[in-house]
Formats: structure tokens, C-alpha cells, sequence
């Protein structure tokens, strides 16, 4: 019999209210206790998730005994101090996307996680949902030849408000880290690190950039054309070039369940059909390490979640964005 994972939630914003419901699917998972910097808040989450227990402190959530695992759902800026005051309390930690602002700080946390011999996951959700499994399954298999280009973005038309943390630096606002990191990470995943990055950006009066276009290329010839932006909205889809089909994913294609796989033989139109917002797939991962006693994911490791950083840290040092972080 599987055993009940206890879990906790820092930080209840919108992506927190996902994979809360979520969560309530996932067997084994119990939503144990929710913290927030406001009482109130924490109170109103714990009761529309039917949480017994609701903090107004991250620390007083941490200290409890009888949580297991913390999902860290705070501002980019923040995750950083989060993850080391969970792991030195000794809680496994899953720590939304980015898992830091910099590689530097990144690895302070992996080598954390290792001297406590403590779980720690990027809260990457892409990676885990079936459509991205079935792409990433194609291009180990060459089941369609090698993979040749692969082009993703993801924008959306968003409000400049410099109260919004979208537009704010002092909390890792852009659109680099907040929905470039899709485009990036689809690129890395199935074409490996670039041998050449190339990067323009439009930046925001606050300092940080609305919109970015990133080229990749390969020694094998193999090329990736990304793109994310705050400032206009798009289906943001993804193709993949194979030598004999494309596959195109749906629309908001990091959380899409159809591919299209076009050969000569016609289109295949899949459709995964999973009825939620997806961080399930996630969720069932990180409780089957923790039953297994690992301390990172073979599906996601934490080698992965550096490579990632730090190219995002390439390219943000090629369009000139710095963070306060970066110079401490």
C-alpha cells in the first residue's frame, strides 16, 4: 500500500490554485497545510482546498513535523531562500520554475539538497505531461530520423502594470524567465546544448524584457527559432522538424494534450484528453522518488535544471538583463 504523502504549499497565487486542485486527484497526496505571508490569505486558500492547516508564515509551515514535501510557488527572486530554509528544515522540496535567477544560486541549492540527502525537483510541469513524453520518446527512437529544428514560442498580450510582477525586477519579472524558459527548455530537451546562441529582446521601462527572439544552433546543422513575449498574444505553438515528419503541438503548446504528426503517409492527430490543468503528471512523479528514497528526478535532474539556467543566464547575458542577484 502507498503511503500518504504529506504536502505544503508556499506561496498561494494562481499557479499554486492549479496545482492544488490538481493535487486533489493524485493518490497519495494530502494537502496537509498552506502558508502565505498574509493569515487571511492562507486561511481563504486552506478553506476553498479544504486544508486543515493554514499558516501566515512560510517558517511556521516548515517547522511542522508532519509535512513531507514543499511545493514552492513564491516570485522567481525568492526561490532561492525558500528552497535552503525548507531543505535545512529537512523537507523534500519541488520549487516552481525557475528554480533560481542564476546558475550561481542554483547550485548552492543542489549542493544542499545533497549534503541533507534531501529531494529536490525544478517545478518543471512540461516535461512530465504525456504530449511532451510521446515527442521526447520520437527523438530518443529516431522513430521519424534525427531531429532538425525545432521552433516553439509562447506569448501572451499582458497589461503593463509595474505593480505586477511581470513587469517588476526587483522580483524577477521579464518574459525570459517567467514563459521563455518553455521555448528554451523544449529546445534543450530534445536538441541538447547549442553551439552557437543568438538573442534580440525589446525591453519595458521598468528594465525588463517584454519580448525576446533566440536563435540555437547545432554542430550537427540541427537549428532552434524561440520566441516569447508579454506584448501581443499568439496560439503559442511548437514545431518539430524530424527528418521524415513534423509534429506540431496545440496551442499553449507546454500544456497542450494534441500533436499532430505529419508524414507521407497523412496527418495523425493525437489527443491526449486528460481532464485537468495537468500538474498531475508532476505530482505523481515527484511521490513515486520519494517512495523510491531519491533524491532527485532520472526524469528531470537537477544536471538538467542547471543546463537550463544556464543558458537562460547565456542569453540574458547576451540582451544585457541583469537582476540584483547577479551581482551579489
Amino acid at each position: 500500500m502507498k503511503k500518504t504523502h504529506n504536502w505544503g504549499i508556499i506561496g498561494l497565487g494562481g499557479i499554486a490554485h492549479k496545482f492544488a486542485s490538481d493535487l486533489q486527484d493524485v493518490n497519495g497526496a494530502n494537502l496537509y497545510g498552506v502558508a502565505s505571508r498574509s493569515l487571511q490569505k492562507a486561511q481563504n486558500f486552506a478553506s476553498e482546498f479544504k486544508v486543515g492547516n493554514a499558516y501566515g508564515s512560510y517558517e511556521d509551515l516548515v517547522q511542522n513535523p508532519e509535512v513531507d514535501i514543499i511545493y514552492i510557488a513564491t516570485p522567481h527572486v525568492f526561490h532561492y531562500e525558500h528552497t535552503i530554509m525548507c531543505l535545512e528544515h529537512g523537507k523534500a522540496v519541488l520549487c516552481e520554475k525557475p528554480m533560481a535567477v542564476n546558475a550561481v544560486l542554483q547550485k548552492i541549492m543542489i549542493q544542499n539538497s545533497k549534503q541533507n540527502a534531501l529531494f529536490l525537483m525544478e517545478g518543471l510541469w512540461t516535461n512530465f505531461m504525456p504530449h511532451l513524453q510521446k515527442v521526447n520518446q520520437l527523438t530518443q527512437a529516431k522513430t521519424y530520423g534525427k531531429c532538425l529544428k525545432v521552433e516553439a514560442d509562447f506569448s501572451f498580450k499582458a497589461e503593463f502594470d509595474t505593480e505586477k510582477r511581470l513587469f517588476n525586477k526587483d522580483l524577477g519579472g521579464g518574459a525570459l524567465l517567467d514563459i521563455g524558459i518553455y521555448p528554451v527548455y523544449l529546445a534543450l530537451k530534445l536538441l541538447g546544448t547549442p553551439q552557437v546562441i543568438k538573442a534580440t529582446c525589446e525591453f519595458s521601462s521598468t528594465g525588463v524584457d517584454t519580448s525576446n527572439q533566440i536563435h540555437f544552433k547545432y554542430a550537427s546543422g540541427a537549428t532552434a527559432q524561440l520566441s516569447s513575449s508579454f506584448a501581443k498574444s499568439t496560439p503559442s505553438k511548437a514545431k518539430v522538424y524530424f527528418e521524415k515528419a513534423t509534429v506540431e503541438f496545440g496551442s499553449r503548446f507546454h500544456e497542450t494534450d494534441k500533436l499532430d504528426i505529419e508524414t507521407n503517409s497523412g496527418v495523425d492527430h493525437i489527443d491526449f484528453n486528460y481532464p485537468s490543468h495537468g500538474y498531475q503528471f508532476e505530482i505523481e512523479h515527484v511521490q513515486d522518488c520519494l517512495e523510491k528514497g531519491l533524491t532527485q528526478s532520472p526524469d528531470w535532474p537537477l544536471d538538467a535544471s542547471l543546463e537550463l539556467i544556464e543558458t537562460l543566464d547565456k542569453i540574458r547575458e547576451i540582451i544585457g538583463l541583469v537582476y540584483k542577484e547577479d551581482k551579489n
